[in-house]
């Protein structure tokens, strides 16, 4: 039995979580647990284990899915929205005055030298996350194993994220394991395309738009963790649009890695150095709804048909592609970083570290940034 609670106090919850929880996804929706269920008993464990399950089914950033679904456990759709604003607000504040910083002091070296060591240490710790994720997820199974490294080399050699592999994989999984017959499928997944028919009648600029629509599309269609947006970000932002340079690509990265809450955030920091604040609001936003819409409409229905195999197989598909693209984010950005054996040096480093102690990440990132500042004159 759950203990009463206000919608107020939750709030006030997610907005302390949101400034001060560090360490991405596994570590976030860790805290929830530990506060929410074990502590407070506000949540029952059963509907934490249903969030969750949701979180990990519906594209979208996983930490944030989960705060919205709990808020929507006893307080609905007001509390699902005040929980997601509450958990996703500091952060954004934080990138957005991160940005500003970027673009006032972007022209003196200090700026470069700290991003130097900074973005050397994000390459070290995507590959960690990479692994750890890679080990969890995909075991011993074969098929999982194909689809891994398929995903990883063609995001390695095209240097973009490939959605429709990763549906596609999502659907050879399901299909091996518990094809349901047609009708069912439908009802579980042709909900993406309904989605995607949001207006675009809105008053703003010719970029705003391509913002609006880019980043709407990477909200709707990438799973898995917070990292696994990097990839699909990067094959736009960088390589079609020419929206960013490869070395503001991976400060962005890394901006998201030095502050707390969901890392998608970093969002919030691509649009700001695109297009000033009007451009981080558009991009945050056109981020976090897709998963909000996807984790409100489904979740009444969840307790229904969330257990059933054909969903779970899907999802086995889709986050093994996801942790495949991932893997192959981090060679194309390696590719860039890797300037010198410093650079490869501070990643191996970094890399040690997280494997041998319990070192949070952005306590790794100060210390790539002093070690950027000092060594890069």
């Amino acid at each position: 039995m759950n203990q009463k609670y206000s919608l107020t106090a939750l709030v006030k919850y997610f907005l302390k979580l949101g400034t001060t929880g560090f360490g991405g996804p596994v570590a976030l929706i860790g805290y929830m647990h530990t506060d929410l269920v074990e502590k407070r008993k506000w949540i029952t464990n059963e509907d934490y284990k249903e969030g969750l399950a949701l979180s990990q089914l519906a594209p979208g950033p996983l930490a944030a899915q989960l705060a919205i679904y709990l808020g929507y456990v006893d307080f609905k759709i007001t509390g699902a929205t005040l929980a997601g604003i509450a958990f996703v607000i500091p952060s954004f504040v934080m990138v957005v005055g991160l940005g500003y910083a970027y673009m006032l002091y972007n022209g003196l070296p200090w700026m470069h030298s700290m991003f130097y060591g900074v973005g050397a240490a994000v390459i070290g710790i995507m590959a960690v996350s990479s692994f750890k994720l890679t080990r969890k997820t995909v075991g011993k199974n074969l098929l999982l194993w194909i689809i891994f490294v398929v995903m990883m080399a063609t995001t390695a050699i095209t240097e973009r994220e490939n959605v429709w592999l990763i549906l596609a994989s999502g659907f050879v999984v399901w299909f091996h394991k518990s094809a349901p017959p047609v009708k069912h499928s439908c009802q579980y997944f042709l909900i993406h395309p309904c989605l995607l028919q949001i207006s675009a009648s809105i008053s703003f600029d010719e970029k705003l738009i391509s913002i609006w629509w880019f980043f709407l599309k990477a909200g709707t269609f990438v799973f898995g963790s917070g990292l696994a947006i990097v990839p699909f970000l990067y094959g736009s932002v960088v390589q079609e649009n020419h929206w960013l340079t490869g070395q503001q690509f991976l400060d962005a990265v890394a901006v998201a890695m030095i502050t707390p809450g969901p890392v998608v955030i970093t969002v919030g920091f691509i649009g700001y150095l695109v297009a000033g604040f009007p451009g981080a609001y558009v991009a945050a936003l056109a981020t976090f709804l897709p998963c909000y819409l996807f984790t409100i409409i489904p979740a009444p229905y969840f307790k229904k048909y969330g257990k059933k195999p054909g969903i779970k197989a899907f999802v086995d598909g889709v986050t093994t592609a996801a942790i495949g693209a991932i893997a192959g984010a981090v060679i194309v950005l390696a590719k860039r970083q890797f300037t010198d054996m410093l650079s490869v040096l501070i990643a191996v480093i970094t890399v040690l570290l997280l494997l041998r102690f319990k070192i949070p990440e952005p306590v790794i990132i100060i210390a790539a940034a002093i070690t950027g500042l000092l060594i890069i004159k």
